[in-house]
Order: C-alpha cells, then structure tokens, then sequence
C-alpha cells in the first residue's frame, strides 16, 4: 500500500467514525466518579456530548459494562445537590499501553443511558455552557 493509499483510507475511517456520532463533542475537564458492580475509581473526562462521554483512565472497563457515573459540573461548590448522576455503559476502549508514545489518551468511552428528563435537561446546560452556546 502506498503512502497516498493509506492516508486515503485513513480519511475514509475518520469519517467514517464522525458520521457515527449522534452528537457534537465538547472538550472538558471534569472530575468523574464511577461505579460498576464492586469497582469505584476516580477519573477525569476529555470530552462530552449529550449522548455520551470519554473517561480518561489507565483502567478502563470492558465494553458493555454498565456504569453510574457522577460529576458536579460546577467544580467550584461542594453541595451534592449539584452532583449530576448519570449511568452509562462503555462502548469502546482505549487501553493503557505504557511502552507506546501513540498512547496519550488511554480511556473509554461512555454511552448515556436511561437519562430521565431532568438529568437530561441538566447534562444540555452544562454542556451549553462549556459551548458557550446561548
């Protein structure tokens, strides 16, 4: 395969793979907790949209787990009412690969789930409000 035909399929799977996505990304820099089963980790997300996120961690969880994950979209306050509480399930996942330069950003990323109507309208401010959307 020449260089011209592998940079050609190339653009073909990125868009491939933009097409799929339900929803425009935000960058973010969030705090994320989340729980599967007996697992409880710490995280960070990269970005969001209001169908799904990427969590940033070096132990992501197969696909298909189901997870409830919880971030406070305001970093700044520390009351639990401001706690936006979601579950997902991990669709796709970046594993942690420490001998290889390419691997900047091991995670996973997350499907929303079941979003009730009041967490979802929450979820669409954040976001908005990362935009600066009006």
């Amino acid at each position: 395969m020449t260089g011209e035909m592998a940079r050609t399929k190339t653009a073909e799977i990125e868009a491939r793979a933009a097409e799929r996505r339900a929803s425009p990304r935000v960058l973010v820099d969030l705090d994320v907790d989340y729980r599967s089963e007996d697992t409880y980790l710490f995280a960070s997300s990269r970005d969001i949209s209001e169908t799904g996120i990427f969590v940033r961690t070096i132990e992501p969880l197969p696909p298909g787990t189901q997870l409830n994950l919880r971030f406070r979209p305001d970093s700044a306050t520390s009351d639990d009412e401001d706690v936006l509480e979601l579950e997902g399930e991990v669709m796709w996942v970046n594993p942690y690969r420490p001998d290889t330069l390419a691997n900047l950003d091991p995670g996973m990323g997350v499907r929303f789930v079941a979003l009730r109507t009041a967490a979802r309208q929450r979820l669409l401010e954040l976001i908005r409000r990362i935009a600066y959307i009006d």
